[in-house]
């Protein structure tokens, strides 16, 4: 007795039926559409915050920030004003650019340095000082507040500028180190020799042929660095006093003596907002790849 002859089995291996050679043609639309909803709905709170900021403080009373699309005349700058004549909301918006950018570039310069060292220079005790370095990951901040704190105290750090982006440096190396000496032991090494060849320094290899190869893993830890210190408010609420106050403080402090004062705190609501949010779209298209890179290698 014969057997049946088997049916035939497409190119790929597999046989598709109807549905998933539907879903294989619909599928790449369907991702789109949905990734295009899930950006709206997530970029709706910072939609709803700039209406807001633009509304009358006595119609953000009466209803929600959705009633203004209605009546898009309405809108006016007149809050802004309001939050440029605020000393303190100002004050504490140039404080945070002057922690937030040496805080991201210290830390991108020192990182990349030691990251470099980690991944080509030979010297005794690397691997084991890597490890430590790793191990510090895991450091949480809440455990060196009051040993800092005293330490600040001290040595009259405590209340300063430099106190707050000093604490942001010392606890966002171990992360940077990590990152980028993973990316940069990936860089070939015949390049760094031919670099040698034409006589060039260890400086002048990091300066011209590091960092350019490195860039999206710079930009990476950059765009993680400054979202984590331009939003910081734990260390700024306990390092800074009211001279030196970030816009995270400034904003829970004029919540907290002025309940009703929307029309400052909108504003400057969304302006700690939008900032953050132009700085990564800026450099989104080296964000996946330097982490992904740094992560793997």
């Amino acid at each position: 007795m014969t057997k049946a002859p088997k049916p035939a089995v497409p190119e790929g291996g597999i046989k598709r039926n109807l549905a998933s050679r539907i879903i294989g043609r619909t599928g790449g639309g369907l991702v789109a559409v949905l990734l295009v909803l899930i950006s709206l709905f997530w970029l709706m709170p910072t939609f709803g915050l700039l209406v807001s900021s633009l509304r009358d403080p006595q119609d953000m009373s009466k209803s929600g920030w959705w009633k203004a699309l209605g009546t898009p005349s309405d809108l006016t700058f007149a809050n802004y004003s309001k939050l440029l004549d605020n000393s303190d909301m100002t004050r504490a918006f140039f404080n945070t650019i002057w922690i937030t950018v040496p805080s991201t570039l210290l830390v991108i310069l020192i990182g990349s340095l030691a990251a470099y060292a980690f991944a080509w220079l030979e010297f005794p005790g690397r691997d084991w000082l890597f490890l430590i370095v790793i191990g510090l990951l895991v450091v949480p901040v809440q455990v060196a507040l009051i040993p800092i704190s005293k330490l600040y105290g001290d040595t009259g750090l405590f209340g300063t500028i430099l106190g707050v982006i000093l604490f942001h440096v010392a606890f966002g190396l171990p992360f940077a180190v990590f990152l980028l000496r993973n990316y940069f032991a990936g860089i070939p090494r015949d390049l760094l020799e031919a670099a040698r060849m034409d006589g060039g320094t260890d400086l002048t290899i990091f300066f011209r042929v590091i960092l350019p190869l490195g860039l999206p893993a710079i930009a990476s830890l950059g765009i993680f660095q400054f979202l984590w210190v331009w939003n910081d408010m734990l260390i700024a609420l306990i390092y800074a006093d009211t001279d030196s106050a970030p816009l995270t403080v400034a904003l829970q402090s004029q919540s907290r003596a002025f309940g009703a004062n929307i029309d400052v705190l909108a504003p400057g609501a969304f302006l700690s907002l939008i900032v953050p949010v132009v700085v990564f779209f800026s450099f989104q298209r080296y964000f996946v790849q330097g982490v992904m890179a740094g992560a793997v290698k």
